[in-house]
């Protein structure tokens, strides 16, 4: 399927390219892996959150693990990180001769240090006495960042912005600018009036969802008050048509669905905003340029 959403008559060249590689959450789902993201922008190749399953959907997508420019996290739960020892690992097995670079919030370099002693054994056996591979591609090299221009190169600047995930601080969206285009992440949110600020001019906005009756549902594991506390860090579909009306976007696009076999959300969004609107699914692309298209994965 293809959607395209004409933005003038010149004809469509691609700017950026969005990859939905993930549009789960902490539960498992073989349709939806955990959240992750990729933008592709010239010569970058940007990973936005690693979640379970990454590299296979990266592998899925024809994406050598080695090109990946850089990691960007939004925030240090799991079910958004799990993948990183994957991917860094598995990467450099596979090829990659450089470090893994990963920047997000107050907190990662801890992590990453703690991740190069959990799988201290496995890299000095691959280094240093099996396959003696490069000792630079196991390196991971980290930097905690805030608010603002966190990288640019060859033309692409990623600005990342604070959110409000509740009492989960702190929490990060990002937004990449590629030759006159750009598409925001929100990240884990709930309605949040600074990535509305962030998010103005973009042409892709990408924003999480969250249904707390079917919620409430499936999560038997929680007491109610738990799940309440859940739902209080997230963001309905109403909420979220609310921000979209807010922002108006090119396209607005759902990922990082709660939960995962969430009932169509679409009808519920209309009741506060009327513009272009997809429902994320695993391997989904987005390309941004004069036009924004849609491609969904062959099924």
């Amino acid at each position: 399927m293809v959607l395209a959403l004409s933005l003038s008559a010149v004809s469509f060249g691609q700017a950026l390219k969005v990859t939905l590689l993930g549009t789960g959450n902490p539960r498992p789902s073989i349709e939806r892996f955990g959240p992750s993201i990729l933008v592709e922008a010239g010569k970058e190749t940007l990973l936005f959150d690693c979640g379970r399953g990454a590299t296979i959907r990266l592998s899925q997508a024809g994406i050598p693990f080695s090109s990946v420019t850089a990691l960007f996290l939004t925030h240090l739960h799991s079910d958004h990180v799990v993948g990183l020892p994957d991917l860094w690992l598995t990467g450099w097995i596979m090829g990659r001769h450089v470090p893994l670079q990963v920047w997000g919030p107050a907190g990662t370099t801890e992590m990453l240090k703690h991740l190069e002693q959990a799988y201290a054994f496995d890299v000095h056996v691959r280094r240093d006495v099996d396959e003696q591979l490069s000792p630079e591609g196991a390196v991971l090299t980290g930097k905690d960042i805030d608010e603002g221009v966190v990288y640019e190169n060859s033309g692409v600047k990623v600005t990342a912005f604070r959110v409000d995930h509740g009492l989960v601080k702190p929490a990060l969206g990002y937004r990449i600018d590629y030759q006159g285009h750009s598409v925001v992440l929100s990240g884990d949110t709930r309605p949040s009036e600074n990535l509305v600020k962030f998010a103005q001019g973009t042409d892709v906005l990408v924003h999480e969802v969250f249904d707390p009756e079917a919620y409430h549902e499936v999560s038997n594991s929680l007491t109610p008050e738990q799940r309440k506390r859940v739902a209080e860090h997230h963001t309905t579909p109403e909420e979220a048509g609310r921000v979209f009306t807010k922002v108006a976007p090119n396209l607005a696009v759902y990922s990082h669905i709660v939960p995962p076999d969430v009932p169509d959300v679409i009808p519920h969004t209309r009741k506060t905003y009327s513009g272009p609107l997809e429902v994320g699914e695993d391997l989904m692309t987005i390309e941004i340029g004069e036009q924004v298209r849609v491609r969904r994965p062959a099924h």
